[in-house]
């Protein structure tokens, strides 16, 4: 009977372990799920790094939104993730404020506005022309922020180990109407990239047609987060079609030769 009891309550231990393990396992409960085209809600309140209530919406006046989920009073990535989406945007002609809005957007909501306008600050002085405008950074309550981060595919964690929230380091791309058009993945996209996205998002609204004419050119990947050049996908497949052609044709001589030849050996 003792022993019995010890199996289960054994079995029960090890239960248990797995089910912690399972709450830990970061690689699956973080990370981003495609949904394009995915309508965000753009009227949720949250608090500015001024302590000001304020929507998506208003932020974005009309215009694309790059929004980047970080933690403000954050130790490892989030700060590195900004200053490289910066510096994507010094690479290219479009501007904060005056085509697009940057939100540098809070998923902890234990963070206030005091980490908000820290956070910032830090951007600011590393960037001192681009963060003066069109830069903001907001907080708010768990339901307004997982309302944004739940519609995007956006997953994150707790993680206990470090004491705070694991997460992916990407940049959503959204429409003026406030839908997901793209996923910039990483910490530090390339102005290309960025220019192209925004173009993409901008709907025709910001840009050029030199800008509108670019896009045809390239194509998105949203495993990567990367647009490639079309030309230049065209070219590796018909160098591709014609080194198969030319093995084809190599292969069918070869086979020809030796049966030319047997064919004579058979002949003498």
């Amino acid at each position: 009977m003792r022993t019995a009891a010890f199996t289960l309550a054994l079995a029960l231990l090890l239960c248990a372990g797995e089910v912690h393990a399972a709450t830990l396992d970061l690689f699956t409960a973080t990370g981003i799920d495609q949904k394009p085209n995915a309508y965000i809600p753009l009227d949720q309140p949250f608090r500015d790094e001024g302590r000001h209530l304020v929507t998506l919406r208003q932020l974005g006046g009309g215009k694309p939104i790059l929004l980047a989920p970080v933690l403000h009073n954050c130790p490892n990535i989030c700060g590195v993730t900004l200053s490289g989406l910066m510096q994507a945007v010094e690479g290219q002609s479009f501007r904060p404020a005056t085509d697009f809005t940057i939100v540098a957007f809070g998923i902890d909501a234990r963070e206030g506005a005091k980490e908000a306008a820290a956070s910032l600050d830090q951007l600011k002085r590393r960037f001192p022309s681009l963060a003066k405008n069109g830069v903001h950074a907001l907080t708010g309550e768990a339901a307004a922020i997982h309302g944004v981060t739940d519609a995007l595919g956006y997953r994150y964690a707790w993680d206990p180990d470090i004491d705070q929230y694991a997460h992916d380091a990407a940049v959503a791309v959204l429409t003026p109407d406030g839908r997901l058009s793209r996923w910039l993945y990483g910490l530090a996209p390339t102005s290309r990239d960025l220019k192209l996205a925004l173009t993409e998002a901008g709907e025709g609204r910001i840009g050029s047609w030199r800008d509108q004419l670019l896009v045809l050119c390239y194509h998105y990947d949203p495993f990567t987060g990367r647009y490639s050049s079309l030309i230049l996908m065209a070219l590796r497949l018909a160098s591709g079609f014609v080194a198969i052609v030319g093995a084809g044709l190599v292969a069918l001589v070869l086979v020809r030769e030796r049966r030319s030849k047997e064919t004579g050996g058979r002949a003498s």
